[in-house]
């Protein structure tokens, strides 16, 4: 336990991330860094703003109003050429023919072990034209191993598109501000193409945050980042506005999952409670990469479960506080180490410490009893439901 205190206080007590040209810096990133940023992460290889005033006053600013994030870190991953549709297909579990254009999907991109490599959301722009919004790895690389041998007539590349995200309650007032009632008929991840100011943007109904929100995705964004930031910022302005970093509160209480955090290379969909079939579509033939290892898994069950967990005993902190590092060990009753929690949070609205904790099956019950290592001591925990909050996500749908 005092390792875990011990390394908690070094990072809280690090200096800001120095900045440096091989890492790279969004089309936004002088734009949102006027706002204030007081922490960065790495992420895609850019400087990647995580915070601005602190967890909990964005969290608040997020679920009562509306907020500004620069997601610009989402590299896109153009697959196109006339048989990008196949290459997709082959690419990832979900059955891609219930994709149409204009649609987004969620989707995960698996290795032949089964394993999670990412989960971008997928954009169909064209027939034969997608975009993969990627998390945090470099799976433009593993596109183009697949290609070479694919025998296939597809390009891949990482084409000049960046999205920032405008999320909260008064989102919908903000983007008919912009773009005028036309954006109010774009439903749950689908999307639009539009122009603003002479920009070329496409607009979806997609976000990280478990409430109403859209991604602006800008076209030539190297050359009209800080106009189209300055544009958005200005129409929020008058309905409250607020740049914040993503909410990770509010993505835990949502239930959605945090790549490098959650899921990883080791992983996989049905451990993480995604092995159902509009996720992992094991009904038809087509094959893709990771089927035959996700058909095993499914046959045989798997050993191990990611769960949701309530925490009791004082806060265990934000997340992006510097609260919680790495991981907090997972106990069972009688003392032995079992496993680890993922991701953790207090819940400001309420009022509880919840997370995420990857254990071993026979403990992947509700109201199973468990000890947690935490950054402030060892804590009772039990097993519960996820998500936390609008289980049936009502809120972003609406």
């Amino acid at each position: 336990m005092s390792q875990v205190l011990e390394s908690i206080k070094q990072i809280q007590a690090a200096p800001e991330i120095l900045l440096y040209p091989r890492i790279r810096k969004s089309p936004f990133f002088y734009a949102s860094r006027r706002h204030g940023v007081r922490k960065y992460s790495v992420y895609n290889h850019h400087y990647h703003p995580r915070l601005y005033t602190d967890p909990v006053d964005e969290y608040w600013a997020l679920v009562q109003g509306v907020t500004l994030w620069d997601v610009g870190v989402e590299r896109q991953i153009e697959i196109g050429g006339p048989d990008a549709f196949a290459f997709v297909q082959r690419l990832v579990p979900r059955d891609m023919r219930q994709c149409q254009v204009g649609q987004c999907k969620y989707v995960f991109v698996t290795a032949p072990d089964g394993g999670i490599l990412n989960d971008p959301v997928l954009l169909r722009i064209e027939e034969n034209r997608f975009w993969l919004s990627l998390a945090d790895s470099d799976i433009l690389l593993w596109c183009r191993g697949l290609a070479v041998n694919a025998g296939l007539d597809v390009t891949l590349q990482e084409v000049d598109v960046a999205p920032v995200q405008v999320q909260g309650p008064r989102a919908k007032a903000v983007m008919v501000d912009l773009f005028g009632e036309a954006v109010l008929g774009i439903p749950y991840y689908h999307l639009m193409e539009a122009q603003l100011d002479g920009m070329s943007v496409v607009i979806s109904r997609t976000g990280y945050s478990g409430e109403i929100g859209y991604e602006i995705y800008l076209r030539d964004a190297s050359r009209h980042g800080e106009a189209l930031w300055q544009r958005v910022f200005e129409a929020g302005r008058p309905h409250g506005m607020q740049v914040i970093g993503p909410c990770h509160i509010r993505r835990i209480e949502g239930g959605i999952l945090a790549f490098g955090c959650d899921i990883w290379y080791d992983t996989n969909p049905f451990e993480v409670g995604m092995g159902y079939d509009w996720m992992v579509d094991l009904r038809g033939d087509d094959d893709f990469i990771g089927r035959a290892a996700l058909e095993r898994i499914k046959a045989e069950g798997v050993s191990r479960q990611l769960v949701g967990v309530e925490i009791d005993g004082p806060s265990v902190g934000y997340f992006t506080d510097g609260s919680m590092i790495d991981v907090f060990p997972v106990h069972a009753p009688d003392g032995a180490r079992i496993g680890q929690v993922t991701s953790a949070t207090r819940s400001p609205r309420q009022e509880r410490n919840i997370g995420y904790a990857m254990v071993p099956i026979e403990y992947a019950v509700l109201g199973m009893p468990l000890r947690i290592e935490a950054n402030t001591g060892m804590q009772d925990a039990v097993v519960v439901e996820k998500p936390f909050h609008d289980p049936s996500k009502a809120i972003p749908k609406g």
